[in-house]
């Protein structure tokens, strides 16, 4: 048997192995390895000898595992082989990261398959929350889950503003109906998150064509959305107000849905109590209350008349009356919350009803006082004076205005050079007045005292904004005239409706209430009749240029299905007569 100094006998071939220095230090070994960017763990320190890659078999210690040979070159500090995960580990990484990019590469597509899946998926969430709730009552924590999915589930629901495509479809799954439904449950996030999808979908930002928003709105109300909402008013803190009437404002803009909640008896009540909330600034859920509130008076007459009754006019003009002499500051809410003010009540004096509350609130007055001392107020309050006194129920406004000695304030504004709006509205109150004052009354003869007075400058100023008014309209006309010489009949007949947009944007309206005025001063003051004819003789031009133009109202009117009111038609007649 072999000695164990036969087994462990050092070969006698002699070995070309290189040998450490004795006499160097270790660690001046170790640093010099780290330092050289060359070294690794096998070189020892010594790069300027080449080994016999022979020999290299015969290095004592274990082998390297055969895919690791390169990880060891990249080992900084010559400490680890490899990177610490397997060939198959390695493998599943990979895999991972190809189905990831495929996912990021193949977006999900938002079709009808991917609705019906989505449908079937919030039915259920919906039917699993209901179930645990009933048979966990008592027990929250056991049907909390299935809450945290239903919200989820309904906020993801908000993709679909994007694609008004499926609106119908959805609509018809019954999906719009659950979804209203849990206006009503328990737990009001999910609430909350419900009104703000509906919100979204119903936003007028979304790209839906009018049939695709009718048939989602109508199965909303088919689901009593309104009624929830009201039920509501109270159970909500102030945080979430906003969605709540947003969701009406977007609703408001269909007529008949407007009507609708203009009919419950606690809607109005509340956005007027809402807006009349005393606040140190004006919040965004009062500025809304009293935006809800001018878009439901603008799309329904039963609406302003139950404004009008709840003696809405008078607490909005106490409302106006904190601005006679002060501006809202430039765009914040309190500035947009007083435009919806005044727009309310400019709606309602249109109203016989309206114009009756509007003279017992004394907004003939207030407007005089922002008239001559606001600046922001000044404009509006103008437009609502010209409501008021406008139509054949006018005549007490009418009077009013003379009587607070408001003559002066609007001559005085008349004679200024303003904008083209303002024009337009001190144009109707001067063809209004004209029309609605009694003859040989106190108030008219003060009034036809106005423009005779000064050597008729109030007359020469009408005689200018019509000759302005005039030559835009006539460029417009001769377009117009161009354009119908190279259409068919049908097509003429398609596009009037532009045409005459096109016409009232050039100053129509203005021009019919210049000659409509200056009609009347010639029916009744010869000094005015003669001093009209010389300064339309200076263009040589007479009174037929008026009467055309009185004609072309007539002639509207007549050609209108509408029934319009009798007066009207009457006074023209007696005018072009008179011309």
């Amino acid at each position: 048997m072999a000695s164990i100094d036969d087994l462990f006998k050092r070969p006698t071939i002699p070995s070309q192995k290189r040998k450490l220095n004795a006499t160097k230090d270790q660690n001046e070994i170790y640093k010099s390895i780290k330092l050289n960017g060359n070294a690794n763990a096998r070189t020892n320190g010594q790069t300027t000898v080449e080994d016999d890659p022979e020999e290299d078999d015969d290095v004592a210690g274990p082998e390297l595992p055969p895919d690791m040979e390169d990880d060891v070159e990249n080992d900084e500090e010559g400490r680890f082989f490899g990177g610490g995960i397997t060939t198959d580990t390695a493998e599943v990484l990979d895999f991972i990261d190809e189905r990831d990019q495929e996912a990021v590469a193949k977006p999900e597509t938002i079709d009808s398959a991917w609705l019906r899946k989505l449908a079937l998926n919030f039915e259920r969430k919906i039917s699993k929350n209901a179930e645990l709730r009933a048979k966990f009552d008592s027990a929250p924590q056991k049907f909390m889950g299935s809450e945290a999915d239903l919200d989820a589930d309904v906020k993801a629901l908000s993709i679909l503003s994007e694609h008004p495509e499926l609106y119908q479809e959805f609509a018809q799954l019954g999906c719009m109906s659950s979804l209203v439904s849990l206006l009503s449950h328990e737990n009001t996030d999910i609430a909350i998150d419900a009104i703000e999808i509906i919100d979204e979908l119903t936003d007028e930002d979304v790209e839906a064509e009018q049939a695709q928003w009718d048939v989602l709105v109508d199965a909303m109300i088919d689901a009593d959305l309104l009624d929830l909402l009201y039920q509501n008013l109270s159970r909500f803190d102030e945080s979430i107000e906003s969605d709540r009437i947003g969701v009406l404002e977007n609703l408001s803009s269909r007529p008949s849905i407007a009507e609708l909640i203009g009919k419950n008896k606690a809607m109005i009540p509340w956005l007027i109590s809402r807006a009349q909330t005393r606040e140190s600034t004006v919040s965004q859920n009062k500025q809304y209350s009293a935006e809800v509130l001018a878009i439901l008076l603008q799309s329904s007459s039963t609406n302003r008349k139950r404004f009008i009754e709840l003696d809405g006019i008078d607490a909005f003009l106490q409302l106006l009356s904190a601005y006679r002499k002060r501006d809202p500051e430039k765009g914040t809410e309190e500035e947009e919350y007083v435009e919806n003010v005044f727009d309310c009540v400019t709606c309602c004096v249109d109203e016989e009803e309206g114009k009756q509350k509007y003279l017992d609130g004394e907004g003939i007055e207030l407007c005089l006082i922002m008239l001559k001392e606001g600046k922001m107020s000044r404009p509006r309050a103008l437009r609502l004076m010209d409501h008021a006194l406008g139509g054949s129920t006018g005549i007490s406004c009418c009077e009013k205005l003379v009587e607070a000695a408001g003559l002066k304030v609007i001559f005085t504004m008349f004679m200024k050079k303003i904008d083209t709006q303002s024009t337009e509205h001190l144009l109707g109150i001067l063809a209004s007045m004209l029309r609605s004052l009694p003859g040989d009354s106190a108030p008219r003869i003060r009034l036809l005292g106005k423009f005779v007075e000064k050597n008729y400058e109030k007359i020469d100023r009408l005689i200018q904004l019509r000759r302005d008014y005039n030559s835009r309209v006539s460029n417009v006309d001769q377009t117009i005239k161009h354009e119908r010489a190279m259409l068919a009949t049908e097509e003429q007949v398609d596009i009037a409706d532009e045409w005459l947009s096109r016409r009232l944007d050039a100053g129509l309206f203005s021009l019919q209430s210049i000659d409509t005025t200056l009609a009347w001063l010639v029916a009744e003051d010869d000094g005015a009749r003669a001093h009209i004819q010389q300064l339309l003789t200076d263009r040589d031009e007479t009174f037929t240029v008026i009467r055309n133009t009185l004609q072309e109202q007539l002639d509207g009117i007549y050609a209108s299905a509408e029934e319009e009111d009798t007066t009207i038609k009457d006074m023209l007649e007696t005018l072009i007569a008179f011309l």
